[in-house]
């Protein structure tokens, strides 16, 4: 209704009513197993008091719903992702997606310019030539941590043959 509150289903009033409202609900997302909470909900039944319907045209009748389904309306936005882009116009790897974004025309100043989206997840040799880098300073840093963890050891065992030379002596002794 026009102060926010859901129309929920199997409520025959055109009016708000105040509902204890388990799991498995619309208008409630459970914090722990087995709450419930009393909340505001709208009837299902349509009033004036109605801020906003959303409505699907399941079936067509005899005659078109004026502005509704006698209107044909383009996409007004294609595609972003690159993937997306080459199964809507059954592009194979080797094609350029570049050259089949939708582009629309905008008009400003008297001047005609076409927009496209930027397209996401599109592999270009810089992006290629970033994850060999990236892949590069892994096995650099791996291969340090190895030598680092070996020397560590090195000095772990020379540590060890001290101390046990020490206790020798003092035993000796």
């Amino acid at each position: 209704d026009k102060q926010g509150f859901a129309m929920y289903q199997g409520v025959a009033l055109n009016a708000r009513v105040r509902l204890m409202i388990s799991n498995h609900s619309k208008c409630y997302r459970r914090g722990r197993q087995g709450e419930r909470i009393r909340r505001s909900v709208r009837g299902c039944i349509v009033d004036s008091d109605i801020s906003a319907l959303n409505v699907i045209v399941t079936k067509r009748g005899s005659e078109p719903l004026v502005g509704i389904t006698d209107v044909q309306a383009p996409r007004r936005l294609g595609p972003k992702r690159a993937s997306k882009i080459r199964k809507l116009f059954k592009l194979d790897k080797e094609d350029d997606v570049r050259n089949f974004v939708i582009r629309r025309e905008i008009v400003k100043d008297g001047k005609k310019r076409t927009r496209a989206p930027k397209i996401q997840r599109l592999v270009t040799p810089q992006r290629l030539l970033r994850k060999q880098h990236q892949m590069e300073f892994k096995k650099t840093c791996r291969a340090k941590t190895a030598t680092l963890r070996e020397q560590y050891h090195q000095l772990l065992v020379q540590r060890r043959q001290v101390a046990l030379e020490k206790k020798r002596d003092k035993s000796g002794t």
